[in-house]
């Protein structure tokens, strides 16, 4: 045997010259102490986590299925419009009338006589006396009611569904938007006539128009619409009456309204609608 580094064959260990050692073998990972409390937890931790995220991902899953493809988009309500009925059923024009040269509109004389005033509706008009008498209740009649709340009347008849009254009465009506400058006054005057005629006497009834136009009262913009209707109810004695809806623009978002009827029992009275119609004065 020639000389070098030995060999040695006890135990199996062998070296040689120029022989790296060998490794010494992997070393298993320790066992974890059998009824280790930390370890349990973290498996009870574990398991419950996995159970909230499967049933988010099962909800994410349906609200996808059944949203359209919209599942995380927003669907706010659109706002109710709060505008006032005849606001939106007659929104303000869109364009301004044509500004050409118009006749002046004449000065107008003061009114001699007492006054009826209603400041609320910017108007005043004839007060007449006796049997007429002032006004003093709230009447809100119809489907837009109309806040009558100043102005004169008397009781003509007694029947089985009460009181029937000659009239006078004044109000304010919203009639446009908060920022509007001008009503669609037509529009305006049209429904608040619809609403008198259907509202306020017998059913059914039938009508003839004495006046359906544009026109000034006081020297304002209004629509006037005069007619008289024929009607018969269970013990009314008055089977007509004719009557008077006047809407003025008196330059607020409010219009003034202007309601006169006088029962066919007491024509004598009918000319306090021509008078009060040509007494109107804006305040």
């Amino acid at each position: 045997m020639s000389e070098g580094s030995p060999i040695k064959w006890s135990s199996g260990l062998v070296t040689a010259a120029g022989v790296p050692p060998a490794p010494p073998p992997p070393q298993a990972p320790p066992e974890p102490e059998p009824g280790n409390p930390r370890r349990r937890q973290m498996l009870i931790f574990g398991a419950v986590a996995g159970g909230i995220l499967a049933i988010g991902l099962t909800i994410i899953l349906i609200v996808a299925l059944t949203s359209d493809g919209n599942a995380f988009s927003s669907k706010a309500s659109a706002p109710s419009d709060v505008r006032p009925p005849l606001a939106q059923m007659c929104p303000a024009p869109t364009t301004i009338p044509s500004e050409g040269p118009s006749a002046a509109v004449p000065s107008l004389p003061p009114d001699s006589g007492e006054r009826t005033i209603d400041q609320e509706a910017g108007i005043s008009y004839r007060k007449f006396g006796a049997p007429w008498q002032p006004w003093t209740t709230i009447w809100r009649a119809g489907t837009l009611e109309v806040p009558y709340k100043v102005g004169q009347h008397f009781v003509t008849e007694e029947y089985s569904a009460g009181s029937y009254h000659a009239s006078i009465l004044s109000a304010a009506v919203p009639a446009a938007d908060n920022d509007a400058v001008t009503l669609n006054l037509e529009c305006v005057g049209r429904q608040v006539a619809a609403d008198v005629r259907a509202e306020y006497y017998p059913q059914p009834n039938t009508m003839d128009v004495l006046r359906d136009e544009m026109t000034t009262l006081g020297g304002r913009p209004a629509y006037l619409n005069e007619f008289r209707l024929h009607f018969d109810a269970p013990g009314l004695s008055a089977k007509d009456e004719r009557s008077a809806v006047a809407v003025i623009d008196v330059g607020k978002t409010t219009a003034a309204v202007l309601y006169i009827s006088i029962p066919g029992t007491h024509k004598q009275f009918d000319y306090v609608i021509d008078q009060t119609l040509k007494s109107v004065r804006p305040l």
